[in-house]
């Protein structure tokens, strides 16, 4: 059964793993705690007892910054303990379990249409999301579709594409939820042919970007190798090492997006598991005023001080996007499949990419 929880106390030795280059920004250190650490409550009422553990790390060599890309910290340091958010604190607050048939539920999600964000080659539309056998199913597929905002001299490329030669669907929570603090859970199964960019990630309801803060939950992209220097949004056959990453990203010092960026090697988890790609995984984030966990399967990807994002919005430019009491804010939920950029030169055969989406959980700490 996909959404039951087996829970069992286990004592658990934690080996040092080590793997080869990755092909990416700067040296990462990632903590990696036991894969069977109790996980969040299922909304059946269930009490859980958190275990503590320790961390040991994984560390992956530097490599040149390429331009316009994120940076990422230079190391990430080793946290002792269970999450500041252990299960037995939490309250289920909102969630969709995708127990339904058809269109996403309209009183919990919205759409984005047409070109977007990055140069992606994917035209966003209602129809490529269904509810189908209980996952939401967003598809990409490769078809031709007109451009409704061409212009044939403009110099914006959302509008100077005459036709978009895929299409698929972003939704998000912006018009119906927001939320500041707790835990967003989210078991997905995501496709990986080159091409393919499927995100978990929120953005804040306040002031622009990068000012109101995003945090990118999971991404899968991939990346060229290190001694080559590609644009971000470029595609390029030279983009060929796929990435797991977990991200942060404010309105740094200089004005500019800053970044805290964990990259980790796709075949870190393919060499222990063969089959990963074909199983349902569960990302998470846990998230208070003072840090932002990011975990795959209970594997810490990525800690995120929250006190980096002294810059943001407000008059002063001075509130925090991920701490701030300001009343109304919060951050909303964003799932989406984009095709090409990141997500390098579409595999034509592979199409259609379908990245599925079992449930969509957030939880609140008690008081």
């Amino acid at each position: 059964m996909k959404k039951q929880r087996f829970i069992t106390s286990l004592s658990i030795i934690i080996a040092t793993l080590s793997f080869g280059q990755l092909v990416a920004i700067s040296t990462i250190q990632a903590a990696t705690p036991p894969s069977l650490f109790p996980s969040t409550p299922s909304p059946v009422v269930t009490t859980f007892s958190s275990l503590p553990f320790t961390f040991s790390s994984i560390t992956v060599p530097s490599s040149p910054l390429p331009s316009m890309l994120p940076k990422s910290r230079s190391a990430l340091a080793i946290r002792r303990g269970p999450s500041p958010l252990p299960p037995d604190s939490l309250t289920l607050i909102w969630c969709d379990e995708f127990d339904y048939t058809g269109v996403p539920d309209t009183a919990r999600w919205s759409f984005e249409h047409g070109f977007v964000r990055n140069q992606e080659l994917q035209w966003y539309q209602e129809a490529n999301a269904r509810v189908i056998g209980g996952v939401l199913q967003i598809t990409g597929r490769h078809e031709q579709v007109m451009n409704t905002n061409y212009k044939q001299v403009s110099t914006n490329w959302k509008k100077n594409r005459p036709t978009a030669e895929f299409t698929s669907s972003s939704i998000m929570t912006r018009d119906h939820f927001s939320f500041r603090y707790g835990r967003l859970e989210v078991r997905a199964r995501i496709p990986i042919a080159s091409g393919a960019w499927p995100a978990i990630w929120t953005l804040g309801n306040r002031w622009g970007w990068p000012a109101c803060g995003e945090i990118d939950v999971m991404e899968f992209y991939r990346v060229p190798p290190s001694t080559k220097n590609i644009h971000h949004q470029t595609i390029s056959p030279e983009r060929t090492e796929p990435i797991i990453l977990a991200n942060a990203c404010w309105k740094g010092a200089n004005g500019r997006d800053a970044w805290d960026s964990a990259r980790v090697p796709f075949s870190h988890f393919t060499d222990r598991d063969p089959d990963w790609a074909s199983n349902f995984h569960i990302w998470r984030m846990d998230w208070t005023s003072t840090t932002i966990q990011l975990f795959l399967d209970d594997e810490l990807i990525n800690e995120i001080p929250t006190s980096q994002a002294d810059n943001g919005g407000g008059w002063n430019h001075d509130a925090n996007p991920f701490a701030n009491d300001i009343p109304g804010f919060g951050h909303y939920i964003l799932l989406n499949l984009a095709i090409g950029s990141s997500g390098g030169r579409p595999d034509i055969n592979a199409f259609p990419l379908v990245y599925e989406v079992d449930y969509v959980r957030v939880y609140k700490k008690n008081e």
